[in-house]
């Protein structure tokens, strides 16, 4: 098959798409049930936690998805990147919205509230973007749950409600204004308004929700919080198959396990080694050749875009590497967990003596941190994401 014809059904970054959402069931049906509470008008505020690259923009996009197409409530999915203030926050928001409108029999309802604030952008103004002057995000931020309830009152007889997700939010909860803020609107909301029918979904890692609550301790009380983990080998499997069967590839069975192996339950890491395995593909059957060739590809580009450079580099230098290829020469033998004593018996005596100095290194970078309950000389990996890419990385080397 020849490459310019090729495209493939995976989404290194970004949010898997609609069709080929898999897992997370009972996490969606608790979802689903506090959805329904915010169209009956009781306004929720949800938390959606877990590490990088778990699959939270993934399963906050398909519940937008659901929330539009099967309890008709206005979705919409707020990716704020490096926002830090309200005002922004609420400008993004309110985008968001008029885009979503836009494409509705009953936008120019809507549009009145918004009034010449809207400003059409695009070839052929097929777009629009919410504009308003400095003056009047300050008072939208300060007025924010009328404003949404103006807005739930022109939908009414549209929409049954409001979904709101929002997304990498890192630079707004770091601003304190934010904690306070919520705690407001929340409050606001709760002795002004009967119903108000809104669902608020703020999705982060769990330092994050850490900040806040330091922060704003009673902001917690607020939130329901729903923790996501990796995915079942079953479920990867089924969202292998999907993936390929939708671009017309065979999967031979070996070459299946050794990618649901190696992608260890994180989509991260699923959607990394399918890409780069369907790329390694020229005949449309993948074999574990072609599967062996996609992981040590795929072990490069997970390296250079999830890791920090200074991690990177420590991770593949060959002080180092000597080292993390003892915790394991098979992916399964690899644990987050491990104690310094255990770790040690493995080494030679030159790594020995620069064992004391990869641990504070490593520990500086936020790869591993003390493992408090294990007692001392034990330490955890911060994320499931470094174990496995160490793994990964290992088995480059050895190939190499």
């Amino acid at each position: 098959m020849n490459n310019k014809e090729k495209t493939s059904p995976f989404t290194p970054g970004n949010p898997v798409p609609i069709e080929l959402f898999v897992g997370r069931l009972d996490k969606i049906n608790e979802l689903v049930r506090y959805v329904g509470q915010s169209s009956s008008g009781k306004q929720e505020n949800v938390f959606l936690v877990g590490e990088r690259g778990i699959g939270k923009s993934s399963l906050a996009s398909f519940l937008r998805y659901y929330v539009s197409t099967k309890k008709n409530m206005l979705g919409i999915h707020v990716f704020l990147g490096r926002v830090s203030t309200m005002e922004e926050m609420v400008r993004h928001i309110f985008d968001e919205i008029l885009k979503e409108a836009k494409t509705q029999t009953w936008y120019e309802n809507i549009a009145q509230l918004f009034g010449n604030r809207i400003r059409q952008v695009g070839l052929f103004d097929i777009s629009v973007t919410f504009a308003p002057p400095e003056r009047d995000l300050r008072e939208l931020v300060r007025d924010f749950p009328a404003a949404l309830n103006n807005l739930l009152q022109k939908l009414k007889e549209e929409r049954a409600g409001l979904f709101i997700a929002l997304d990498d939010i890192d630079a707004l909860v770091d601003n304190a204004e934010f904690a306070n803020w919520y705690k407001s609107f929340a409050d606001d909301i709760a002795t002004h308004y009967e119903k108000f029918p809104v669902f608020i979904m703020l999705v982060g890692l769990h330092e994050k929700r850490d900040i806040l609550s330091n922060i704003q301790p009673s902001l917690m009380r607020i939130f329901r919080v729903i923790e996501i983990e990796k995915l079942t080998d079953e479920e990867v499997r089924t969202f292998m198959s999907q993936a390929f069967g939708k671009a017309d590839v065979k999967v031979e069975p070996e070459a299946m396990e050794w990618m649901v192996d190696s992608s260890s339950g994180l989509p991260v890491m699923m959607h990394e080694i399918g890409d780069a395995t369907f790329w390694a593909d020229t005949d449309g059957v993948i074999d574990k050749d072609d599967a062996v060739t996609g992981l040590l590809a795929a072990a490069e580009n997970i390296g250079q875009k999830y890791l920090t450079p200074q991690v990177y580099r420590a991770i593949r230098s060959q002080r180092y590497m000597a080292i993390l290829r003892k915790f394991g020469k098979r992916k399964q033998f690899i644990s987050r967990y491990f104690r310094k004593r255990e770790l040690e018996v493995k080494l030679t005596a030159e790594e020995k003596r620069v064992l004391n100095n990869f641990l504070r290194r490593m520990k500086d970078l936020g790869v591993i941190e003390s493992d408090i309950e294990g007692g001392v000389g034990a330490y955890r990996f911060v994320n499931d994401m470094y174990p496995v890419y160490i793994w990964l990385e290992s088995t480059r080397f050895e190939r190499r």
